[in-house]
């Protein structure tokens, strides 16, 4: 059995030979991630992921990394204390290898990351970083976090496994700049069973076949034909039923737009105050933008998606899961400028835990996610549903 001095050791050596060309990494300082792993190897173990290297997105606070919320506003800055997700990890045993890249405040503006697969096609945007050094092979693990579609995307893009949580069931205290009724934490890795360990258990057999419904939403025409014929063979294979979302629904998407709009705002109020000129395009059009939602905009907004997921509660008495698509097709090769977000902000909206599987091949060979959604704070259930729906599609084996 592996020391985990020995892991972390791989692990670095597969950063240093690739990190020139997948630019995933905002810091690693290798003295320091083999230290952790020493100290490690003379305890005794913590949990499950005791000795696991795990990479931590540029958003989150690390007392003794810097974090640099992929801007040149916080260049060397050092926190004090860390985020309470990675102050988790590492009572539970996790070494820290060290800060995966992120773009300019989590915006989705691509900064360089370069998708393992395919180096001509987006790796996704804000938790590129992270789903990129996975997808390579440099660490099994590492967070996210998703206001729109910042985990489920790449993870879809780069061909590995993604997890967002409930809007709660990963601890967020001590995120800066937090929009509370958006931002979640999430996970990237290689399998489903690497997710699990992060929720801190295993992934439970299913006790029955679990029911599935398959859900088009309002933005089903957006999907490429080869996502739509793929998901729906895939609704076909497992037996789904079609849920049809109401034409309350409809507008949930424009409710999403003026919640950012608003919690952006106030997230980085002193940064856009300060340095609102020193920030990219999406940024200084989000302050522009966010002067003129009014507060009764943002709470029709609110009181929309409250509605919104008191009708998807009801579904989920029925249904242990809804199947819908990860994104619209393959990684695309728009690799500057704004990146499609259609399939991912509804979900994050309605709070509760999504998981996506490299369950397709597109017509270039790139790999298409499943997108698996469930009920609020059913989020161990949803993994192992996710694990089931793994199995039926043989995804394992055609990867």
């Amino acid at each position: 059995m592996k020391t985990t001095e020995a892991r972390v050791a791989e692990c670095l050596e597969r950063i240093q030979a690739r990190e020139p060309e997948i630019r995933a990494w905002a810091y690693v300082d290798r003295e320091h991630a083999l230290a952790q792993a020493r100290a490690l190897d003379r305890t005794p173990p913590r949990g499950p992921l005791h000795g696991v290297p795990i990479g931590i997105k540029d958003v989150l606070d690390t007392h003794d990394m810097p974090t640099e919320y992929g801007s040149s506003v916080y260049k060397g800055f050092r926190p004090k204390e860390d985020s309470n997700i990675v102050a988790a990890l590492r009572r539970a045993g996790a070494v820290i290898v060290g800060k995966t890249r992120t773009t300019e405040f989590a915006s989705p503006i691509p900064v360089g990351v370069r998708n393992p697969l395919d180096f001509t096609r987006t790796p996704g945007v804000s938790s590129s970083g992270s789903a990129a050094a996975v997808a390579d092979g440099m660490i099994p693990i590492a967070l996210g976090t998703q206001t729109g579609g910042s985990v489920i995307r790449p993870a879809a893009y780069c061909g590995i496994y993604g997890y967002k949580a409930s809007l709660d069931t990963l601890d967020r205290g001590g995120i800066r700049h937090l929009r509370p009724t958006l931002d979640t934490l999430g996970v990237l890795a290689r399998s489903l069973d690497d997710i699990a360990l992060v929720q801190g258990s295993e992934i439970r057999p299913l006790d029955r076949k679990p029911r599935v419904g398959f859900c088009r939403t309002h933005e089903w025409p957006l999907a490429k034909p080869e996502m739509q014929q793929a998901v729906l063979q895939a609704a076909d294979k497992l037996g789904a039923e079609e849920v049809e979302l109401p034409a309350l629904f409809a507008d949930a998407l424009e409710s999403f737009r003026v919640i950012v709009l608003r919690e952006s705002a106030m997230a980085y109020a002193t940064e856009f105050r300060d340095h609102l000129d020193t920030m990219n395009d999406w940024l200084r059009n989000v302050a522009a933008e966010a002067a003129t939602i009014t507060d009764a905009q943002y709470a029709r907004a609110l009181d929309h998606a409250t509605r919104c997921r008191a009708y998807l509660a009801d579904i989920f008495r029925t249904f242990d899961t809804l199947i819908t698509p990860a994104t619209a097709g393959e990684a695309s090769q728009k690799l500057t400028g704004l990146e499609d977000q259609t399939f991912c902000p509804l979900w994050t909206l309605m709070h509760g835990p999504c998981a996506t599987i490299p369950a397709f091949k597109g017509p270039n060979g790139m790999p298409m996610g499943l997108q698996i959604v469930g009920a609020v704070n059913t989020d161990a259930h949803l993994v192992a549903v996710a694990r089931w729906i793994d199995s039926a599609l043989n995804t394992e084996k055609a990867r």
